[in-house]
């Protein structure tokens, strides 16, 4: 049994370091999207790195999927893992999409309300960041899903007054359709955060 144990150990580890490094990841592609609204147009570069995270962000969801083709017993259930893989991978990807739509869209200016969704969305990514090391001993996690949910509604509440704003000052159709699709992304990856909020919950319920 010890040989046993010492088989299946480092490959447990191995996840829960993989999972904190993609809370890492999403962090720093928040951080940097929140940094390029913030000082749009003049901090447009800031795409370029984004578009690093979001690879960065491809390659630890490969190399969890790779583990688990390797591993035989897994330290929490597999379709857990794939969830939390997938999801965790959404909010970089919708991340960059945020960034890459800007500059193909030629956007001149932020509008306020996509900086407060990009500040939003840090905050929600923050919160999954600190949750995810909890996962090594499922340990509560509450505290950061009833925040990540409270900020997932002001998310909501942000992208409603975009929209209706959107349509009442007279702009033109395509600039109204260019930030309709720029809202839509910041708030598919304000939603990423909670979905990955509760899959963490989920995860940590079923093994405590």
């Amino acid at each position: 049994m010890p040989r046993l144990a010492q088989v299946f150990v480092p490959r447990d580890r191995e996840f829960f370091d993989l999972f904190e490094e993609a809370g890492t990841n999403i962090v720093r592609a928040a951080d940097l999207l929140d940094q390029m609204l913030r000082s749009y147009p003049d901090r447009a570069d800031l795409a370029r790195d984004i578009l690093i995270c979001e690879q960065e962000g491809d390659r630890i969801t490969h190399d969890i999927i790779q583990r688990l083709n390797q591993t035989f017993v897994t330290p929490i259930e597999r379709e857990d893992i794939y969830a939390l893989a997938g999801a965790l991978d959404d909010i970089v990807d919708f991340t960059e999409e945020v960034a890459d739509y800007l500059g193909l869209y030629k956007i001149e200016a932020p509008m306020e309300q996509a900086q407060r969704l990009a500040h939003v969305l840090l905050q929600a990514s923050r919160g999954v960041s600190e949750a995810i090391p909890r996962l090594r001993g499922f340990k509560d996690i509450s505290h950061y899903t009833v925040e990540i949910n409270r900020l997932e509604n002001d998310g909501d509440r942000i992208v409603r007054e975009a929209v209706a704003s959107l349509f009442d000052n007279g702009i033109d159709p395509m600039v109204v359709i260019r930030w309709k699709d720029i809202f839509e992304r910041l708030e598919q990856a304000i939603d990423s955060t909670e979905r990955v909020a509760n899959i963490l919950e989920g995860i940590v319920i079923k093994n405590s």
